[in-house]
């Protein structure tokens, strides 16, 4: 890893080297951010580069990327998932250049896989037995199909209510998986003390730097989709924060290698329900203070309909914070309700199927536009983080099955409103 030279503290600013084993600061346990040697890359990462690159997948990304040389990525196709215009969703939000960067197109139908993927490279490449972690849903059956791929055993601990297509997609790909009845947050704290006694290979997120590094390739895929620019606003769902501060490392990877003037502003959306990193952006605001070491994170009782974002304490949220405010960005808080009605507004203008935290950046784009954050002319990207099918019973809170009609062509007619 010639092209890693070592790893920062987002807390206190300590540096020190890297190796697979690193987890989070030895001084103040705040989460590790990887340092990249860019002029030993430079020449390997540019728009020259990239146009005479294959495959058309995360791995295309390898120079910026914590990879072991000698190790093969999964088969699977992973990233550079379709940026979709939405011109009709667009028009209904006032918003010139809308784009939807759909997600749910990854192998287990969330951008978790972009994490997932480099989280098993980082496993095989430590020689571990196992792989462990705690999830809502997604990163669970996203570390699970990883895994499969590479025959690693896989242990995953979600809350006992965590939805059940979720829990289906791990079984079936052959993970254990143990429920806790408790929440994702008691579920996290008990994957990592079972990765320290076992010394299994901890997927847990924020807790491995390599989750943020995988999904830092949604920024650059956005990037290079748009014909090597950055879009001026990415909105995203926040629940532990840790795929927002991806796109930030993203953004300011491109920055620091020359390939963007600007970082893009990125908006953090939470559900009322689950805001506690909107809450810290509001405190570090009202402060007037940028100062990383100031950020504080205090826990919330979860309670959202949006799963996949329903977290007491978010285990990157300092870095989630930073990726506000240093991209000159806001967070906003959106209600269940709102979130619920993006599901079918999304779906009949896009054609994006996405799950509640998958479409509450819409909900927050709304949002945006309302209190003028957001210019008429700006080029924005949503983030829909997972597909629908991941959560279909909270899908079916957002519409209405219709009641079935008698085989007769005159209930059927009479049903669509045509005169017979």
């Amino acid at each position: 890893m010639n092209n890693v030279l070592g790893t920062r503290c987002l807390v206190c600013g300590d540096e020190r080297g890297f190796g697979l084993e690193a987890t989070v600061c030895p001084l103040c346990h705040g989460n590790l951010d990887l340092v990249y040697d860019y002029p030993s890359i430079c020449d390997r990462m540019n728009r020259e580069a990239l146009e005479g690159r294959g495959p058309e997948s995360l791995w295309r990304y390898a120079p910026l990327l914590p990879l072991s040389p000698g190790l093969e990525p999964p088969a699977l196709q992973l990233g550079w998932t379709p940026l979709v215009p939405a011109w009709w969703l667009g028009r209904r939000l006032g918003v010139g250049n809308l784009l939807i960067k759909d997600e749910g197109r990854n192998p287990s139908g969330s951008l978790k896989d972009r994490a997932s993927a480099v989280v098993l490279m980082g496993a095989l490449a430590s020689g571990s037995p196992a792989v462990v972690g705690a999830s809502t849903g997604n990163a669970g059956s996203s570390m699970a199909c990883l895994a499969a791929s590479a025959a690693l055993p896989c242990f995953i601990l979600v809350p006992a209510d965590a939805p059940q297509a979720k829990l289906a997609q791990l079984l079936a790909f052959g993970a254990q998986l143990i429920p806790v009845s408790g929440t994702y947050d008691q579920a996290y704290d008990l994957s990592l003390e079972l990765s320290r006694r076992t010394g299994w290979f901890s997927r847990s997120t924020g807790f491995s730097p390599l989750t943020r590094e995988g999904k830092k390739t949604c920024a650059l895929e956005i990037w290079e989709q748009l014909g090597y620019q950055a879009p001026d606003w990415v909105f995203v769902s926040v629940g532990d924060g840790n795929i927002i501060s991806g796109l930030h490392k993203g953004f300011r990877d491109l920055k620091a290698l020359g390939l963007i003037a600007e970082l893009p502003r990125l908006c953090a959306v939470q559900s009322a329900g689950s805001a506690a990193v909107a809450n810290a952006v509001a405190a570090m605001k009202d402060s007037g203070t940028d100062d990383a070491t100031t950020i504080r994170i205090e826990a919330v009782q979860a309670d959202t309909c949006a799963d996949s974002i329903s977290v007491d304490l978010p285990r990157d949220g300092v870095a989630a914070v930073r990726a506000v405010l240093e991209s000159g960005g806001a967070a906003l808080t959106v209600q269940d309700e709102q979130i619920l009605a993006c599901i079918p507004l999304v779906g009949s203008s896009t054609g994006v199927f996405g799950e509640p935290a998958g479409v509450a950046p819409v909900a927050g784009l709304m949002a945006a536009r309302e209190q003028g954050l957001v210019g008429e002319d700006d080029t924005v990207v949503c983030v829909v983080t997972g597909s629908g099918l991941k959560d279909v019973q909270g899908v079916l809170r957002a519409v209405s099955l219709p009641e079935p009609v008698p085989p007769v062509m005159e209930s059927l007619l009479d049903r669509l409103g045509i005169d017979g």
